[in-house]
């Protein structure tokens, strides 16, 4: 059976990202695709290696509700950055329930804007529990 394949706009709608945010995770090699004339395809098991989600789309009898999501937190230096970085991605990383599927976490930092952005994809409702978590911890800061 063929592999299935998927193109940046496809990638970008199932991500709920912006089709130039996937092409730039093409080109920076974070998520590996192979390009066929002007045009990118990413194999379903490359795209599930990125999200570490899997592709397959819900059964019909039980939807699976997931988080696209970016956080951006405006006027932090780069140490305090570091700080909710490392926060976020322990808290991700930690001891989780039974049944909950696995979040996938990345940070940005932008210097000269001083804002960091945190990407968040997988479960809604853990995902949902992290962006509380960074609301309380950021306000925490002032």
């Amino acid at each position: 059976m063929a592999q299935e394949v998927f193109s940046v706009e496809q990638v970008a709608a199932k991500l709920g990202l912006h089709v130039r945010t996937v092409r730039n995770y093409v080109r920076d090699g974070r998520l590996k695709a192979v390009r066929i004339g002007k045009q990118y395809r990413i194999a379903a098991d490359d795209l599930e290696a990125f999200t570490g989600l899997p592709v397959a789309e819900p059964r019909p009898d039980r939807p699976v509700a997931e988080l696209s999501s970016v956080a951006e937190v405006s006027g932090v230096d780069r140490a305090t950055a570091d700080r909710i970085a490392t926060v976020v991605v322990a808290s991700v990383n930690g001891p989780r329930d039974g049944g909950e599927r696995p979040l996938r976490v990345e940070t940005i930092y932008d210097k000269e804007r001083a804002t960091m952005k945190i990407i968040v994809l997988g479960d809604l409702a853990a995902g949902a529990e992290l962006l509380r978590f960074v609301a309380s911890f950021t306000e925490g800061l002032s």
